[in-house]
């Protein structure tokens, strides 16, 4: 994993050189300013941009979802006549527009995390494979059930009503790993299998967690598989679970790989998760910008996808046969936040 990190970072670092123009301005607009992922994308891309010596200004929404504030920052960032662009967007799709007249101004916008919706609505998407992602918690947990998989009571948490494309991915993708056949491919909750209790959102943060668990438990309080879309939703669908005494037997999964996620791993609270790496897609980011404005240079996808693939891992100290992971020792080696 280590190894393709490194090969990654120079995939893109030849693409710099060591001259810049000066004047090279980027803006990073993420969902929120708290998320520790968000805080190590920014962490991530301040480091870059220093080092390049890029000017950067920093976005947030003041909450997961709030799409207005992110509107109002890229017509900054066009009106100050930034280079690019580095976006997670909270709503793929109503994005576009003004992703499109930053476009038409010049700009590089390169979406870090979440695919819009087209994907090509960006010059470039670097991202965790999030189906990957997962797939690998759905599949890692069938296998630990082994013959229980069949008669699983599944519990959703997902991130927002608007239905992100991470949001989708990942639940896609976990539902594929558990053996589960999906509907319509670009949402959740229209599938048929039995075993799925019910969805429900989360913002992406444990109160949210703590409440769409609870809900999902008044509808079935034998529930004892829990996808989650991020670990912060993870840690508060365990407290509601623990409220009721049912923290030792119910499992559950989730995506980021994060310190504390992956600390809560070592520690029985999740199972497993899928690490991604946010430092990495936003210091790619900033090299990028730096390179359009230098000569006009774009990043290209990885081979066989149609965004540049920052890579992801399966953490977990109780491993799975045919489900590739790496330990918890390894994840914290690697963690972020």
């Amino acid at each position: 994993m280590k190894k393709f990190l490194l090969g990654t970072a120079c995939a893109l670092t030849a693409m710099t050189g060591a001259a810049l123009a000066e004047d090279v301005s980027a803006c990073l607009i993420t969902k929120t300013d708290t998320n520790p992922f968000f805080v190590k994308m920014r962490e991530g891309a301040a480091a870059k941009a220093e080092e390049l010596g890029v000017s950067l200004s920093s976005f947030a929404g003041k909450v997961d979802g709030d799409h207005e504030t992110q509107v109002q920052a890229i017509e900054t960032c066009i009106a100050n006549g930034a280079k690019g662009i580095l976006l997670t967007a909270s709503d793929t799709a109503s994005i576009v527009p003004v992703v499109q007249q930053a476009r038409d101004a010049g700009l590089l916008v390169i979406a870090l995390d979440t695919p819009l919706e087209p994907i090509d609505a960006a010059d470039m998407t670097f991202a965790t494979d999030n189906f990957l992602a997962g797939e690998l918690i759905g599949a890692w947990a069938a296998a630990t059930l082994g013959d229980a998989a069949a008669d699983a009571k599944i519990g959703m948490l997902d991130l927002a009503i608007s239905q992100p494309t991470v949001g989708v991915l990942r639940d896609q993708g976990f539902l594929t790993g558990f053996g589960i056949d999906i509907g319509d491919p670009n949402k959740w909750g229209d599938e048929t299998d039995g075993r799925i209790v019910g969805n429900d959102v989360t913002a992406g943060n444990e109160e949210g967690g703590r409440r769409a668990m609870e809900n999902l438990l008044a509808k079935d309080p034998f529930i004892n598989v829990v996808y989650t879309i991020n670990e912060p939703a993870a840690a508060g669908a365990y407290e509601a679970l623990k409220a009721i005494g049912r923290e030792n037997d119910v499992l559950i999964v989730s995506v980021d790989g994060g310190c504390p996620g992956v600390q809560n791993v070592a520690d029985g609270v999740i199972g497993a998760t899928s690490q991604q790496y946010p430092l990495l897609m936003a210091s790619l980011g900033i090299e990028a910008i730096a390179a359009w404005a230098k000569d006009g240079t774009k990043p290209e996808a990885t081979e066989g996808k149609a965004f540049f693939d920052t890579g992801v891992a399966l953490v977990t100290d109780k491993p799975a046969d045919g489900v590739e992971s790496i330990s918890v020792a390894e994840g914290k080696d690697l963690c972020w936040g």
